[in-house]
C-alpha cells in the first residue's frame, strides 16, 4: 500500500524489531499503532489519520502506558493503565478530545469507537462521547437513559 497511508514502516522499523516486542496492532484507514509490551505506542502512516503520536507520548507515560487501543476511521483513543485515556489523529473526529477531557483523566473501564466517533464507560456508569457528532460523538439527546448503570 501507500506508504503514506500506513504501507511501510520504516521510520519506525529498527524501534518495532530493537525494542519491547509487540503486544498487539491497530489500525485506522491510513495509519497503524502497535501497543508494546511495555505499553509504549509506535505508529506510522498518514500523520493526520492517527500516523503521529508524537503530541502526546508524553502523556502515554505518564499514564502508566497504553492498556486498551480503540481505533475509529480516521484517529486513535488510548485508555492508560491509570484509567485516563489519551486521543489522536483526526481531531474533529475524535482525536481531539479537549472537550471533555476533564472527564477522561480517570476511573475510564472502557473505550468504544464508531468509524467518526468515541465513547467512554466510566467505572460509575457514566458515558463520555466525544467526535463527530453525527456519527455518536455526542450523547446529549440520551444523557438521561445512560446516567447510572450501564453495564
Amino acid at each position: 500500500g501507500a506508504s503514506a497511508d500506513g504501507g511501510s514502516c520504516s521510520k519506525v522499523r529498527h524501534q518495532l524489531t530493537g525494542g519491547p516486542a509487540i503486544r498487539d496492532i491497530y489500525s485506522t484507514a491510513s495509519a497503524f499503532a502497535a501497543v508494546m509490551e511495555d505499553g509504549s505506542v509506535l505508529t506510522w502512516g498518514n500523520p493526520l489519520k492517527g500516523g503521529d503520536s508524537a503530541a502526546v507520548q508524553s502523556l502515554l507515560r505518564a499514564g502508566g502506558g497504553v492498556h486498551q487501543l480503540c481505533c475509529s476511521s480516521v484517529a486513535f483513543a488510548a485508555r492508560l493503565v491509570n484509567g485516563s485515556v489519551v486521543t489522536w489523529g483526526a481531531a474533529s473526529l475524535g482525536g481531539d478530545s479537549q472537550s471533555v477531557q476533564e472527564q477522561l483523566l480517570g476511573e475510564v473501564r472502557l473505550v468504544f469507537a464508531t468509524d467518526r466517533a468515541f465513547s467512554a464507560l466510566k467505572n460509575d456508569g457514566s458515558v463520555v462521547s466525544w467526535g463527530d457528532s453525527r456519527a455518536g460523538g455526542n450523547n446529549s439527546s440520551v444523557m438521561d437513559q445512560l446516567s447510572e448503570e450501564v453495564a
